[in-house]
């Protein structure tokens, strides 16, 4: 404990501050008897050194005379198991993040006191300690700048040969605690910002540089998890595969962030570098095994994945050294057949933009090494592609090349619709970054750069070539994504979307619209779109349409309207996964499910007619507009549908006299009252007010949409009604938290309402129908104007 002479003292005095750092001077080895003394030492020392770096320049000018840092590290080196480090090193990482000025920083940087304590063999097995460590030396990455980067690393002659903060912090890497792994990479970011040429060299230099080819194959590894799971032959419920690939994926997208973060340093020789590692250890690989033969898979990886991760690379890392090797590998089977066709004695235009084939490849080599970001540093080569050039070219001969379409074309006509959605999706990645090379852009069929959806208006003078990808073969293309969405009763709805804005960008690329076979298969699955809505109003849940299209339809647009660089491709991986057939299935929820399908199939059918006859998408749907009144008095209506609730007094002119019996209840007298007013229908359980015999009070309410009332074969005087359970509201927020159970929602309501004679339990049945029947026509004057036969009319294009 601390003497009461020196308790009584100011703190934070100079006075105060020598006594304590005495007393730490005077502790030879620390041990479990005077581990808490030693620690209030240390803490002691902390406070008042922080204290005095804004406060008191002579407390740390006391804090440099007695070499404070050397006793932490005599501390360390005196310790007896007596788990000292973790608090030592607490309260210095607290202390070098509360330092400003930077005497005080620079100070503690000097000496090799910091290095030493970084350096100290800690025995990390399993505690705390490792999260202890790495804040500290998180700490002391935040405080480095040009000036006192030096004094952390150790030089010899022009040479730096060692640095421990950087070497010591590697060794956590990949530690299997997140928060670790993430204090690490914020650390060399740090440090990537403020390192010389000299602490480059060391960087960049094996075998420390292994830490970004390391990077690589965590990557690749990721990336190997993901195949696993897509193609796992287990009896593995979908939605658990499903969230498998998210989760999965979204490791895979924070390595590639990570990458992102890497190169915006920019640093010429740490671009070169870390571009190298990336095209030589994925993309080459992946891309060689595609486009050159399907039996020399080195990669390892299945092609949809393979072209899922260039997507994903190509979205977030980018940069024109990625893009463009991307590119030139993808395009060079390409540029080969539109050579050859050319050369068999196709007419050429003189003012034809497309160069001879010769001209092409050195443009290709020219390309591939290009990497003007690099600043005047060596260009990217691409070991892995120089070392399999003669194999690559191999796949050239000519006399196969008219026979087959190789290469990218391979996956754009496959049969697999994963594969052809896949390859058109980055194509539009390419098509539409603006690292692209301009000789590049024609063809694949370019006509300025940027979002396609804004090439309409574009003044650029780059014309696709008329042998381009998206030129030559777009009606092709267009219609292999029509007959896809033309499985709608297959696929889900939001995966007839993802399909949808492939076609919308395409259009987007092809100035030139539909061919005519094109059109004619577009206006029947649009007529077959139609008509699955149309059976939905008279379904279970056509009161619901009216309020569900208005928000699917924002949300159509905005799916539409994605900037290829921003929508996730995950949906070409999930393609793969079963989708259930809910065909039969007579529960509220599938019902449900069924006109949301039907609906948001007819929203997307529906813009894709406006965008392909006037080229725009609707802003709003043209919908009539009902005009509904409600009763200010105290009473509730029958108009009042809206308003009533449990309760509330109603009038009994219309009700019809029965009985229900409640779960768990006797039986009670009541009166069942239908109410639709405009597109709001109810139906009413109310017992008789006990002082007004006229009117009665609500004590139960269902949806009058869904009732389906049914007469008892066996007992006609029994009304059988089913109340739907499910609310959608509810499901959409559960679906936003992953967290929907499908079978929560199978089991609906039922009601069986006891008349006194048949007669009784008819007229109840008509008068339900009657309503129902109402209700529905409101709901069909509404929608009216949208559901005309005449294609892209009922467009509303807003204010």
């Amino acid at each position: 404990m601390f003497s009461s002479f020196w308790r009584s003292i100011d703190r934070f005095s100079v006075q105060h501050f020598k006594c304590v750092i005495s007393e730490l001077q005077k502790v030879k080895v620390v041990n479990e008897h005077n581990r808490e003394y030693v620690v209030d030492l240390l803490q002691s020392i902390v406070e008042i050194v922080t204290y005095g770096d804004r406060q008191d320049p002579l407390i740390f000018e006391c804090f440099m005379e007695h070499q404070v840092l050397a006793d932490f590290v005599r501390i360390l080196k005196t310790n007896e198991n007596s788990k000292i480090d973790a608090p030592l090193l607490q309260y210095l990482s607290i202390m070098i993040q509360n330092m400003d000025s930077e005497q005080a920083i620079y100070y503690c940087f000097s000496n090799g006191y910091i290095n030493n304590i970084i350096s100290h063999p800690y025995k990390f097995d399993g505690g705390d300690l490792a999260s202890y460590y790495v804040s500290f030396l998180r700490a002391i990455s935040g405080k480095i700048n040009g000036d006192t980067l030096c004094l952390l690393v150790k030089v010899h002659g022009d040479a730096v040969v060692s640095f421990p903060l950087y070497t010591e912090a590697l060794r956590f890497a990949y530690h299997e605690e997140k928060m670790i792994q993430t204090a690490i990479r914020s650390l060399v970011l740090n440090i990537y910002n403020v390192s010389d040429d000299m602490v480059y060299q060391f960087i960049l230099t094996p075998p420390v540089s292994e830490y970004f080819s390391d990077l690589v194959h965590r990557l690749r590894d990721l990336c190997f998890c993901l195949d696993t799971i897509l193609y796992d032959k287990g009896e593995i419920e979908i939605q658990k595969r499903k969230n498998g690939l998210i989760l999965q994926s979204d490791k895979i997208v924070d390595e590639l962030y990570y990458f992102k973060d890497i190169l915006s340093v920019g640093k010429p020789r740490l671009t070169k570098l870390v571009t190298e590692n990336l095209l030589n250890g994925l993309v080459f690989p992946a891309l060689f095994s595609l486009l050159v033969s399907k039996d020399n898979d080195e990669s390892g990886l299945s092609a949809v994945t393979s072209l899922y991760i260039v997507s994903r690379l190509l979205q977030i890392v980018g940069g024109r050294s990625i893009v463009n090797n991307v590119a030139c590998v993808i395009l060079y089977h390409f540029l080969n057949l539109n050579a050859t066709v050319r050369s068999e004695g196709n007419a050429i235009d003189d003012h034809d933009d497309v160069k001879p084939f010769a001209k092409c490849l050195s443009e290709i080599e020219r390309i591939i090494c290009y990497a003007p970001e690099l600043n005047g540093a060596e260009s990217i080569t691409g070991n892995y592609l120089g070392a399999h050039w003669e194999d690559f070219m191999s796949g050239f001969r000519t006399d196969e090349i008219c026979s087959k379409r190789r290469g990218i074309l391979e996956f754009v006509f496959s049969e697999d619709c994963r594969l052809w959605l896949a390859s058109i999706f980055l194509l539009l990645i390419l098509a539409e970054s603006k690292d692209l090379d301009c000789s590049l852009c024609p063809i694949i069929g370019l006509y300025g750069t940027g979002d396609v959806m804004m090439q309409t208006n574009s003044s650029s003078t780059s014309k696709p070539a008329d042998g381009s990808i998206f030129t030559r073969f777009m009606p092709e293309i267009v219609n292999a994504l029509l007959k896809v969405l033309g499985f709608q009763q297959s696929l889900s709805s939001m995966m007839l979307w993802h399909v949808g804005w492939c076609l919308l960008r395409l259009l987007s690329l092809n100035r030139e619209g539909l061919n005519s076979d094109n059109l004619l298969l577009f206006t029947t699955l649009y007529d077959q779109s139609r008509a699955h809505f149309l059976k939905e109003l008279d379904g279970i849940w056509f009161d619901h349409i009216p309020d569900a299209l208005k928000i699917e339809w924002e949300s159509c647009i905005r799916a539409l309207e994605q900037s290829s660089h921003y929508k996730n491709p995950l949906f070409i991986l999930e393609l793969s996964l079963h989708q259930q057939s809910i065909n039969g299935e007579t529960s509220s929820y599938f019902a449900w499910q069924r006109m949301d399908d039907a609906m948001k199939a007819f929203i997307l059918h529906f813009q894709l007619s406006t965008f392909i006859f006037k080229s725009v998408l609707a802003e709003k749907p043209l919908l009539n507009t009902i005009v509904t009144s409600t009763n200010d008095s105290g009473e509730i209506q029958t108009s009042d549908v809206s308003s009533t609730s449990f309760g509330s007094n109603v009038s009994l002119e219309s009700g019809i006299p029965c009985q229900i019996a409640f779960s768990n209840s006797e039986i009670r007298d009541v009166y069942v009252i239908p109410v639709a007013y405009g597109m709001v229908g109810k139906l009413l359980l109310a017992e008789k007010h006990p002082f007004r015999s006229r009117h009665g009070v609500v004590i139960a309410i269902a949806p009058l949409a869904g009732l389906c009332p049914k007469i008892d074969e066996d007992h006609p005087s029994w009304l059988l009604l089913r109340i739907r359970n499910f609310d959608p509201q509810f499901y959409t927020i559960k679906v936003r938290e992953d967290n929907l159970s499908m079978a929560d929602h199978l089991a609906d309501g039922r009601w069986t309402l006891g008349f006194p004679n048949e007669k009784a339990c008819k007229e109840a049945q008509f008068a339900i129908l009657n309503e129902v029947t109402k209700q529905r026509s409101a709901v069909e004057y509404m929608l009216a104007p949208l559901l005309q036969n005449d294609l892209g009319l009922a467009v509303d294009k807003g204010s």
